[in-house]
Parts: structure tokens; sequence; C-alpha cells
């Protein structure tokens, strides 16, 4: 029968096709993990610290979401909220004299941990009065924009890069480049700085959007932030050149840019809190630059966070940065650059074997 034929036929084409039927099986089992383990909103610890002379007294009696990390009874309310800036802590408690009631001061650029600890301060009864920093009303808007930044640019540069540099690959441009006398590095990021241009405009224009439209902060240093992007930025298109060495058309890069697309923006702490996910869970989206550009953006624009406390995901996307690249360039060189044509050395016939 026709139809048995063609129905026969396609199968035997998914068999072949790895790449798709690696799709079909690896989302729905990573859609089940994310949203078994990881969908979940609500932060059951968050780190405080405790300040002032009942700071011993108060800790005792500090019940879950607060998970006490440190005691002190000299510090004051400004080293508080430098502790809530580098996010060394989710929320500090301030004690006073006794019988004055305490102030909970709240990092309000950790959305779910922030409505947490709020939550349970108001219904303290009124031994602890919350008072929400970086983002006193609790506005979803001003968490996810920042977020939808990197979001954003890993967009553009996993998928536009690869899907571009492999219909350049289908069309045999990026082959005659490879024959000429360019490095492997140079034709890469020759190709790549158009994207780069692009996410970059597009990061500044969503970021100057997002504060006008929606009223979101911008506290900190904007070269921070640069820095962050731009070493975020490589190391997106780096993984698009990668995606684009192993894919044969513009469907294969789609669905493998999609496979790792996915993972970061469900796994990154945008949509999902980090601390509320299960650790096994939780160490996935570590390994994911969205991860650190999101810790980067966040606090660059809502809390002022200082290089300082933003040096640990700064160095890892540096890291990420020289690794993907490194990879990138050295899988061009493997599979894209033709291999030199080899001479033809002719021995030149003696006289004698002429006769």
């Amino acid at each position: 029968m026709p139809v048995k034929a063609m129905i026969l036929k396609e199968f035997l084409e998914l068999r072949r096709d790895r790449r798709t039927m690696a799709m079909i099986i690896a989302l729905p089992l990573l859609l089940l993990v994310v949203f078994g383990y990881a969908a979940n909103f609500r932060v059951s610890d968050v780190p405080t610290y405790v300040y002032g002379p009942q700071a011993q007294a108060v800790a005792s009696q500090l019940k879950a979401p607060f998970d006490v990390k440190k005691v002190d009874e000299a510090g004051t309310p400004d080293q508080a909220t430098q502790a809530l800036r580098e996010q060394d802590a989710g929320a500090v408690v301030v004690t006073g004299q006794p019988g004055e009631p305490g102030t909970v001061l709240i990092d309000g650029s950790n959305l779910f941990s922030a409505q947490s600890a709020a939550a349970a301060a108001a219904a303290s009864g009124g031994v602890f009065k919350p008072q929400v920093l970086f983002n006193p009303e609790l506005k979803t808007s001003w968490v996810m924009v920042p977020a939808l930044v990197g979001m954003i640019m890993a967009f553009i540069g996993t998928i536009i890069t690869a899907i571009g540099l492999v219909r350049e690959r289908q069309a045999g441009t990026l082959e005659q480049l490879a024959v000429m006398p360019f490095k492997a590095s140079d034709v890469i990021v020759g190709k790549i700085a158009p994207y780069f241009v692009l996410a970059a405009v597009d990061m500044v224009l969503v970021t100057v959007l997002g504060c006008l439209v929606f009223g979101v902060p911008f506290a900190g240093n904007a070269a921070i932030l640069a820095l962050g992007a731009a070493l975020f930025l490589f190391t997106v298109l780096g993984i698009g050149v990668l995606i684009s060495t192993v894919s044969q058309n513009q469907g294969q890069a789609m669905q493998m840019a999609l496979l790792t697309l996915m993972p970061q923006i469900l796994l990154s702490g945008m949509i999902f809190p980090l601390a509320a996910m299960a650790p096994g869970v939780r160490w996935i989206g570590y390994l994911f630059p969205l991860t650190y550009f999101n810790m980067i953006s966040n606090g660059v624009m809502l809390r002022d966070a200082p290089v300082s406390s933003l040096a640990l995901p700064l160095g890892v996307l540096a890291g990420m940065a020289v690794l993907v690249f490194t990879a990138a360039v050295l899988r061009f060189r493997r599979d894209l650059a033709p291999s030199a044509p080899k001479a033809a050395h002719k021995t030149p016939a003696t006289a004698g074997s002429a006769r």
C-alpha cells in the first residue's frame, strides 16, 4: 500500500536523523525534570544575618524561612544594607533595644525570597517590621527586565549565529573563505562580529525601554554591565559557532540551539528561583552562562552591586568565553576548513626510462 510505504519511509528517515530523535526523546525528559523538580516558586530558606544588641536572643527565636547564617551584635543598619547589596544575605534582621521591634531588611531584587521573608515578617505580630530594599513594591517587571536582557542576547547569539553560519556553509561561501589565507579564528571573529554588534544594540534598546516603560531603575555602573554583557556574548556566540559546525542544515541548527537555550531559560533563575530548586537540578543551572549574566544584570541594575561582589560571575563568564571560543576555533579548523590539496609530485623521466 502506498500509505504504508510512506509511513515506513518516514520511520526510516527518523531513525537516520539522530539529532531529531535525540530532541524527541530528550526534550520531554528535560521538561519533566524541570517542571517536576525546578518548577517551585516557594522559597523555604532565606539566608539571614542578625545584627544589633539583641542579635543573639532574636536569632534563637527566628523560624523558617529565615535561615540564620551570621549573628553580630555590633552590626549596624549600614552594614546590613551593604550585606544585601552584595547579596551575602537575603534578609538582615536589625534589632534594637529590649522592647523595641526589630526591622527586617529584605533584598527585593530576589523576588520570591523577598516575598517569603516579607510574609513571615508581616506575620510576626509586630515583632518585626519588614522593609524591602532595591524593589520596595516587589514588582515582577523590575526582576524580569534584567533577565530578559540576557535572554535576548542568548537568543541572538545562539540561534541566529548558528543558522546564519550553517546557511553560508550550505551555500559554499564558508569553505571559500576557509581556503583563503585567513586563520580559523579570523574567519570566526569576522563572521560573529555583526551578530555581536546587533546583540549589543538590542541589549541597549531593551535596557533603555525597560527603564523608561516599566520604571526599572538603573542604580549601578554601566561599565560593569557592559563588561558582563561582552563576556556573555562571546560565550553564546561561541556556542552558536559550535552548533553550526556539527549541523548539516538549518533545521538541525535550530533544534540544537533550542536544546541549549531552553534549559538556560528554565534553570538560570530567570523564571524559577534557584533557591527553590532541588539541589541536583540547581547545580545544573550553575553550568549555564545565562545564570551568571542574570546575577550581573540584576546586581548592577537593581542593587548597585560593587564589582567585588560580582567578581565570581564575571570570572566564570570569562572562563566560559575562553573555553567555548577556543573549542569553536578548533572545531571550525577541523571540520570546516578543507585540507590543503596535496601537490602532485612528478618524478622527472630519466633518459633511460624513455627507452
